[in-house]
Order: C-alpha cells, then structure tokens, then sequence
C-alpha cells in the first residue's frame, strides 16, 4: 500500500509539473514535493531509531533511511578500539563535457538553412551537368571541324598539283618540290586550323577547370552531408523521454480498471527526432491505454485462463534503415472479431449479410468513431483514438500493421522516420507536373507495356507476385487530374505500401531513389488528406511530398468499357475511349547531322507540346525506329554515313515504318532535288530557312490523316 500511494503521489506531481507553464509555478511544485518527501524521511528515520541495528524481514521490506551522522556515532560508541582510515587521495576523473543550452526555434533555423545549401549546392550540380553537356557538344563540333578542313586542305593541294605547270613557267629558279607556293584559299585553311586548335585548347582548359571544380562540388557536398548529419543529431532524443508518461498512464490506467499490469520499454535509447516524438507522444499514450483496456484482461480472467494475474504490456524500439519501428504488444485476449463485426453492423460500416474477412474487420478499428465499449468513459468509449494514431502517422509518412491472435495478445507495429527535416523520395511524373513519392512506401516497381497493361486498367486490379490481386490506379485518376498516360515503349507501376493497405499506381515516369529536403506547406495545405510536405530540387522546381494511399477513395471505378490500348499514337488518338487511361504523345524525329538545327527545331517542337527524338544522322534514325515508331519524321538531305534519300529509302522499304510522314528540309531547293525527293516518297519538302508556322501547320494536317485514316 505505501509503494501505491507513493506512485499515486508520483503521478500527480508528474501531471501537474508537465501542465504548469511557468517556472514559479514550477518551482512551488517542486518545493511541494520536496516537503513531502522530508516529511516521508523523517518518520521513516524515527521508525528506524526505535527498531534494532539488526534488519528483520518487516524492515528489510520498508527500507527505511538511515541518517549517516547518527549511524557513525553509534559505531565509535560501540566499537571505540577502531583505529580511524587515514584518506585516501581521490581518483583523478576526466572533467565533465561541457554543455550550453540551444532554443529548439535556433536549431530548427540551423537545419533549414543547411538544407538550403544543400537545394543551392543541387541547383549548381545541375549548372555545371548542362556545361559538361555543352563541351561534350563542343568537343562533337570541334572533331568535325577537324575532319572538314582536312577535306579543304586536300581539295587546296590537289588544286596546287593541277596548276603546278603554270607555276614551272612563271617562275623557273625552283622546282614545286624544292619550294611550296601557296594560294590565298589554302593560307585561310591554314589559319582556320589554327584556330581550331586554338579552340581546342581553350575547350581543354575549360574542361580541366569544370573537372576540378565537380571534384570540389563532390567534396563539398560530402562536407555539407556530414553537417546536415551532424545538425540531426542534435535533433534526437532518445524514445527514453517519453517513457515516464507511458509508465504514468499505464499505472494511471491500470488502477482505475483495478488491473495488473507490467508495462516493459525495450530499445529506450534508440534516437529519434525531437518533432517525431513530441507528435507521436499522444498516439504512444492511447495505444497504451487501448491495450490496458481493450486487450488485457481482468485478473480473474486471465487466471480462468490460466494466464499469471499481472498482464504484459511491451514495447519494442528499434531501428531499421532509415525508419524507426515501434511495436506495442500485450499477452491479452486480442481483438474481439465478432464484436467488432456487430458494432461495425450497428454503425452501418458493414451490411448485416456481408461477408468480411479477418484482415477488412482490423481495419474497421481505425474508423473514426468507432469503438467496441459498451458504455463511455473517460478511458474508452469515444470513438476517437486509432482514428487520430493512423492520421498522425500518415501525415508525415508513417504506417501501422496490426496482427492479432485470439487468446495469445495483439501487437500494433509503427513505422515512423527518424527524422522530419530529409527524407528519401522518388519523383513520379504525370503529364507536366512531378509529385515525390516517400521511398519508404514504394515496395516494388514494375515496367509494363502497353498491351498487357490495358486490361488491368480496365478491370482496376493487377497481380503482383506472391502478393496476388492488388488495387490499379493512375496517379492522374488519385490526384483527381485528366491526364492520361504517356507512353512510348513501358508503362512503370509502382507498387505502394501503407501499413497493411497495398496500392498500385502506374505513372508516366519515374527517377531514382534521392534524398530531399523536406518544407512546410503551411497550414491550408497541410490540412489536405495526403500532401505530406513539399520540396524544392535542384533545378527550382516545387514538388509536393504525397501519400497517394490516402487518396483511393476519392479515385473513380475504372470504366468497363476500355478493354483494349492501342499501341502507336495515332490508334490511340483514333479511339478516345482507349485513350483515356493510355495514350500515347505526338513523337516528331528530327534527323540532321547539325546539331544547332537539332536543338532550334526541338525547342520549337516541344513548345508546341510535342516529343521529340533526335537523331544526328540516316544510320541512327534507323537505330532508333527499331525501339520507337514516330508519328512525323524530319529529314534533312545531306548527312555523313547515310544521306535523307538514302534514309527514305529504307523507312519506305519496311511494312512496319512505311506509313510515317516525311518531310525533308534541306537547303538543296533545286527542281532535280525536288523531284528525286518525292519519287523516293517523300510527303513534304521544305528549304532552310523554313517558316516555323508552314511546319506547324504540315505536321498536324499529317497527324490529322493518321486519325482520319
């Protein structure tokens, strides 16, 4: 009884210490207990004075205190021949660490700036990527800057063999082999090889130079790792912090439904970040209450089950990966499946004759408002509890599993991140716009192509193996956009995981796995089921962090009248119901052996909303059809390896490629030009310069046919 009423004591001091605000108030408790417990010590050393030196079993359970000044008299009285220790010299100890006090807004400052050096130091990534990209072409350029003005040179001196017995007579004191006599053609050819050289160099200098400084960019970037890890240390605490307030509730809840219980923390000083357990500190407290409640029996019970009179009540903190997780396990009875199935019937969440396996009827649990006690009390009854554990959890990206086994206990398993400041994401594509997707969630990913892909759109299920039939839906239909999918070849499907709920999304695209920085949306944003957070990237982008799980319920039925995908772009934009999941972009080829053309005509063809494939010369244009069928090819004439006529030859001569429309443009405008071109079966033929809206206007009077047709 003294070691309740002690907890008791204990518990109300903690509750009103962690409700007081200010430090006087503070102190007064403080002061309160302190009264208490010299009160407490004084009787105990009274009881103690009036007992025997030798401890019997009553005061051996009472551990009562002992004064040391008292305890010494007593012993020089009885023992007086002892001679006295002589001191001995103290231990020389390490000096403490030192420490200084830091105000949790300043540190949250320091972490945002360092992620935005990090967003800074991204964005110059990406800047110093594109002029590395730049010289690559300049290097292109320069090699056939070479080749050209060898072929110059040797035109240059053929022309000085074919003029060499005018040169005998003009001058006869030398021979052309005994002394070179230049035109003014080739001593520009000269120069300009020079020049080139010159060029050359430069480009190599600049090439050292963005060498260098991606290698200071790497070591940078290391650096600027290891502070943003360093800055998140700062920001753990161990799960220990929290642990008296789960023990308070526990003893608190215990008492009140005359329970025993043995509530056990494993993995207390495991870290995690400062923002996750301030958030997760009520969800901890009612699954703790929800398992001394719901899950764990009265005494009685548990022994006309043969189970010992105090139940246990565990949890189990560990790391993994780049998650915590957190598992709350108690030896109780388990969920209550037919009382959930009745109290589910009665709210209306279920039909009376529908049939709902283990797995829908654990889920239930996490209804709001919904609860299986039978009358409401401060403890239980309110409906509102796993409701608020899930919502919290997925609102920064967490989970809950559940498993439960009649009669042996019920474990609730969370997956939380260690941190709220970085996290680990992949960017899905949809149409223009990119979403970040936590890499936590993603399970699989899979590339289909379109024709096997179709009727899992149509039917909304596809089989993931071993998992069997899991949920199909685009991104588009869960984000509520019209957009269908845009494909050339595969169509990725991304297997997504939340718990115990298992959705698949098929996307237009998708990156690798990266590490962003997390910001704040705001609080109208935030208040949105499924927006997570955002981020910015390297290139400026804003990309929000969702939870695309969060939103299949507000994503349409499939219709069940697509059956079938087209596999080009033009069937696809010839039947719109098809093209509604499905369809495929407007691919243009340009083939061109100048890669200043390529890129003017891309820039154009691409405001225009159009995909572009480039190809620098007739040999790659065919690499190319064989991976991708456009719908409107490009061709310029005159091209090393393979020239345009030769080019349309080859694309005429083959069943599968002989449809496409070609329109070459060329700067050859003569008739003779013309005509072989047209013979070969060319569509269009356009000289250079060209009107950009005359080329506009042909391509979709040819896409315009191809739907047609």
């Amino acid at each position: 009884m003294i070691v309740e009423d002690l907890q008791s004591q204990y518990d109300r001091a903690m509750s009103l210490f962690d409700d007081l605000q200010h430090p006087q108030a503070i102190e007064i408790s403080r002061n309160a207990a302190a009264a208490e417990d010299a009160s407490e010590r004084g009787e105990s050393a009274a009881a103690g004075g009036a007992a025997s030196t030798v401890p019997t079993a009553s005061s051996a359970q009472l551990a009562p205190v002992i004064e040391l000044a008292a305890a010494s008299k007593e012993a020089a009285r009885a023992e007086p021949s002892v001679p006295q220790l002589r001191p001995v010299a103290p231990t020389v100890t390490a000096p403490p660490a030192s420490f200084i006090r830091v105000r949790a807004d300043v540190l949250d400052k320091l972490v945002d700036q360092a992620g935005e050096v990090a967003i800074s130091r991204s964005r110059l990534e990406n800047e110093v990527g594109t002029l590395k990209g730049s010289l690559s072409d300049l290097t292109e350029n320069i090699g056939r800057l070479r080749t050209q003005l060898r072929e110059v040179e040797i035109q240059a001196d053929a022309q000085i063999a074919a003029r060499s017995e005018k040169v005998n007579k003009s001058s006869s004191d030398f021979d052309p082999l005994e002394f070179d006599r230049y035109s003014r053609l080739q001593e520009l050819t000269r120069l300009l090889v020079e020049s080139v050289e010159d060029v050359a160099m430069v480009q190599s200098n600049m090439l050292k130079g963005l060498s260098l400084a991606d290698t200071d960019l790497t070591a940078q970037s290391r650096l600027t790792r290891e502070l943003q890890q360093q800055l998140m240390r700062v920001r753990l605490v161990p799960f220990s912090n929290i642990g008296e307030r789960l023990y308070r509730v526990a003893r608190q809840t215990a008492k009140e439904l005359d329970k025993r219980v043995a509530l056990e923390i494993r993995g207390g000083t495991v870290e995690i970040d400062r923002g996750v357990l301030e958030r997760m500190g009520g969800p901890f407290e009612h699954l703790v209450r929800n398992a001394i409640v719901h899950g764990l029996e009265t005494p009685a019970e548990r022994r006309a089950a043969g189970k010992s009179d105090t139940g246990e009540l565990t949890i189990d903190v560990r790391q993994e990966g780049n998650e915590l997780v957190v598992v709350v396990g108690d030896n109780g009875a388990g969920l209550n499946l037919p009382r959930i199935r009745s109290r589910a019937t009665e709210k209306g969440l279920l039909a009376p004759d529908q049939s709902a396996s283990e797995r829908e009827l654990t889920e239930l649990i996490f209804a709001p408002g919904f609860s299986t006690a039978t009358e409401v009390t401060e403890l239980a009854g309110r409906g509102v509890g796993m409701d608020v554990v899930r919502a919290e959890l997925s609102s920064f990206g967490g989970r809950v599993a559940v498993t439960s086994e009649a009669g042996v206990g019920t474990r609730f398993t969370l997956y939380l991140p260690l941190t709220l400041a970085v996290t680990q994401v992949v960017l899905a594509t949809v149409g223009a716009r990119r979403y970040a997707i936590p890499a936590a969630m993603v399970e699989q990913v899979r590339r289909f192509k379109p024709a096997a892909l179709a009727p899992a759109l149509a039917s909304g299920t596809i089989d993931f193996a071993p998992l069997g039939s899991i949920v199909l839906r685009t991104l588009a239909q869960l984000l509520g956009e019209v957009a269908p999918l845009h494909h050339t070849r595969q169509v990725p499907v991304v297997l997504l995981r939340s718990g115990d709920d298992r959705l698949a999304i098929a996307l237009d695209d998708m990156s690798s796995n990266q590490e962003v920085v997390v910001k704040s949306v705001g609080v109208q944003v935030s208040r949105l089921a499924g927006v997570l957070g955002a981020t910015i990237l390297g290139n400026g982008e804003i990309v929000l962090i969702v939870n695309p799980v969060q939103y299949i319920a507000r994503a349409s039925e499939p219709s069940p009248s697509v059956s079938s995908v087209p596999l080009s772009a033009a069937e696809a934009r010839r039947s719109p119901e098809a093209g509604t999941l499905i369809a495929a972009p407007v691919v243009i080829m340009v083939v061109d052996d100048s890669l200043t053309v390529r890129r003017v005509t891309q820039r154009f063809l691409e405001r225009n909303g159009f995909d572009v494939v480039l190809a620098k010369d007739g040999v790659d244009a065919l690499r190319q059809l064989q991976d991708a069928k456009p719908d409107v090819m490009l061709v310029d004439i005159e091209m090393p390896r393979m020239d345009g006529y030769d080019l349309t030859r080859n694309v005429r001569a083959s069943s599968e490629t002989r449809a496409i429309p070609i329109i070459m443009i060329t700067s050859r405008t003569a008739e003779k030009h013309r005509n072989m071109a047209f013979d070969l079966g060319v569509n269009e033929y356009l000289g250079k310069p060209y009107q950009e809206e005359e080329l506009l206007g042909m391509i979709r009077k040819y896409l315009a046919l191809s739907v047609s047709a």
